[in-house]
């Protein structure tokens, strides 16, 4: 297989980072193709940890070139500061080894502080964003006033649109959320560095990837958050603001229709989500506590704890048909050890009526009641485990019946945060 896009089956934050860092050791082209740094992937190489938020895991690995697609929506001051990061510890130090859409649109500060008005005002009725203004920088993109990084090359036309969006968005802080607004002659400065750092990686993406594409390289696509946070799909309006779907790897990219290879569905051992919405399978006792700690989940981008529940095998259907997902990866099954019995929800129950697929529009999932199957936990130590038959038997039984639910062979097992534990079943690249 030559083209990959790897994408998250749950909502968000299943690993993604970690399966796309080792796969990209036999990519020759990394590409993100939707979302913001309101994601990231964390990443432990040699016993170093790294958060990526908007450059590809590919950054890590030698001679890939990273693409940030036109696709995502760039705050190019954290952009800024995640390049220098990577470079002051050895990274992206090739002539093309980053290159950034002209048409990506850009993040603006006045993005952020509507995102962060915005979510104030809401009090109790927040939807539970990161602040990090993504949902307003593609709200500017869809009614066509947003800027672009093509923008900049004409600097005395940007900073005249630049002007004339800040006087309306500073109307709307200062009038309707109470809040500061931004200091135009500060921001049209701050742009000015921003130009010079950032006009030597711009690039025609979408032709880089066909190109490379018709070179028969080998290309993978990342993607951000997951499919239950997807704008369509989703479990509206608790989502990001972009779709989640391998399906956007086209219209984030540039890669046409049907020259997808493959696509490789991510999934935690059990489930989280971050922010408000129904979650049917919470699990509000000691041991989704003592989930959190063992799985260290906690935000990578705003260190917020993270919501624990069962694996839920009902969701997993429903993101795995729309992402025609090939081969599942599954991540963390380490920090269910010493967990017993272990819970898997197999179907939904609501009113007397079973749902063993998602409800339509996902109406009333936030009253269903999750019908669970129990399996034996395990207790033995799942370090150094590289093959299925390193795991205790409890172990892979947990993981056969997971495939048994979705109907989707695995393809990785994780088995610890670092690189190396992890159980290869099978490589689309190979």
């Amino acid at each position: 297989m030559k083209t990959v896009a790897v994408v998250g089956t749950q909502w968000g934050d299943e690993g993604k980072g970690k399966i796309v860092d080792l796969l990209a050791a036999d990519a020759d082209v990394v590409v993100r193709f939707q979302g913001g740094n309101n994601a990231a992937h964390t990443l432990v190489v040699d016993g170093r940890k790294f958060i990526l938020r908007l450059v590809p895991a590919g950054a890590l690995h030698p001679g890939k070139t990273c693409v940030i697609g036109n696709g995502t929506v760039v705050d190019p001051f954290a952009l800024i500061e995640e390049i220098d990061h990577l470079r002051a510890n050895g990274f992206l130090h090739g002539e093309n080894s980053l290159r950034l859409s002209y048409d990506a649109h850009m993040v603006m500060p006045y993005h952020r502080a509507i995102d962060r008005g915005r979510e104030a005002r809401l009090g109790r009725n927040a939807i539970g964003t990161t602040g990090f203004g993504i949902g307003p920088a593609y709200e500017d993109k869809v009614a066509r006033s947003g800027l672009r990084f093509a923008d900049l090359v004409d600097f005395r036309s940007f900073t005249a649109r630049l002007e004339r969006n800040l006087a309306e968005k500073n109307a709307y802080l200062k009038s309707v959320l109470k809040t500061k607004p931004i200091p135009a002659a500060d921001l049209v400065q701050s742009m000015k560095t921003v130009r010079k750092r950032l006009i030597p990686y711009l690039a025609d993406t979408a032709s880089f990837v066909y190109a490379a594409y018709q070179a028969g390289k080998r290309i993978l696509f990342e993607g951000a958050h997951g499919t239950m946070l997807d704008i369509d799909y989703g479990t509206y309006p608790y989502v990001t603001s972009s779709n989640c779907l391998a399906a956007a790897a086209h219209a984030g990219s540039g890669l046409p229709p049907g020259k997808l290879d493959a696509v490789l569905g991510i999934s935690k051992a059990y489930t989280t989500r971050v922010g408000g919405g129904p979650f049917p399978t919470e699990i509000k006792t000691a041991v989704g506590k003592r989930l959190r700690e063992e799985g260290d989940e906690f935000g990578s981008a705003t260190g917020r704890p993270r919501r624990i529940g069962w694996f839920d095998a009902v969701l997993a259907r429903h993101a795995l048909r729309l992402n025609g997902v090939w081969g599942l990866a599954l991540t963390k099954l380490d920090v269910l050890t010493g967990i017993d019995p272990l819970k898997i929800c197999i179907a939904y129950e609501r009113g007397g009526q079973r749902y063993d697929e998602m409800p339509p529009g996902r109406l009333g999932l936030d009253k269903v009641r999750p019908l669970y199957e129990e399996l034996p936990g395990w207790h033995q130590s799942l370090q150094g485990a590289r093959t299925m038959a390193d795991l205790p038997p409890q172990a892979r039984r947990y993981l056969e019946r997971i495939t048994e639910l979705t109907g989707v062979s695995l393809a990785m097992v994780g088995t610890g945060a670092a690189r190396e534990a992890t159980i290869m079943i099978s490589n689309p690249f190979r």
